[in-house]
């Protein structure tokens, strides 16, 4: 006598937006932080295409609203006592866009556009992807006993505002374009400002093993 094949499993309905509705609020903060310094990149552009030096005050201004996003993510996650499994690796895309790469688009608006200006802006984002990607390997080695990060290896991403800062005084001087600090330098065929080697000397302490930032 043949048993009867059992029935195939029901399926579960497929609900809409299921990643969405495994966010928490802490989450969307730190979403708010990635759109801040998307916003940034985005009226960085829009300067480069307009000529219009107000939209780079539009991009400075969406710096400290992207910090202060990243501040409030973790302390929101902690008052709540809850964090999705995606929080860390949303912070660390957030804090690429926000303090890696729109602090390197904003630089190159305000001029520093030569060849090698190019290469160390380059250097500098690589390096806050580098320095993030650590981090999230490194985390559970670096915490104590209550699972929270005793220090920083290297400066941590944010630190990225001092250069946004001097380059926002730079332009309430109107010392941009071919008027920035320090002029520029013909090596060969390409230019260097050597104001960007603030964003070399920056990148470099994000990398380094021996910097260690304690963590408040």
């Amino acid at each position: 006598m043949t048993s009867e094949p059992s029935p195939p499993p029901a399926r579960r309905p497929r609900r809409h937006f299921s990643m969405i509705r495994t966010f928490v609020l802490a989450d969307f903060v730190t979403l708010g932080n990635g759109f801040a310094g998307a916003g940034a990149i985005l009226a960085s552009m829009q300067a480069l295409a307009t000529a219009n030096p107000r939209w780079l005050w539009v991009a400075f201004a969406l710096m400290p609203v992207a910090l202060v996003m990243d501040v409030a993510d973790g302390r929101i996650a902690r008052w709540r006592f809850r964090k999705s499994p995606l929080g860390a690796d949303l912070d660390s895309l957030a804090d690429v866009i926000s303090f890696g790469m729109a602090p390197a688009a904003l630089a190159f608006a305000v001029g520093l556009r030569g060849g090698l200006d190019v290469a160390a802006l380059l250097y500098f984002v690589a390096c806050g992807i580098s320095r993030l990607a650590r981090f999230n390997v490194t985390s559970a080695e670096l915490s104590d006993g209550t699972g929270k990060v005793k220090y920083f290896e290297g400066t941590p991403i944010p630190t990225s505002l001092l250069l946004v800062m001097v380059l926002a005084v730079a332009l309430w001087q109107g010392r941009i374009g071919d008027a920035l600090w320090g002029g520029v330098w013909d090596i060969g065929p390409v230019q260097l400002h050597p104001l960007v080697l603030m964003y070399v000397a920056s990148g470099s302490a994000m990398i380094s093993k021996t910097l260690r930032i304690p963590k408040f």
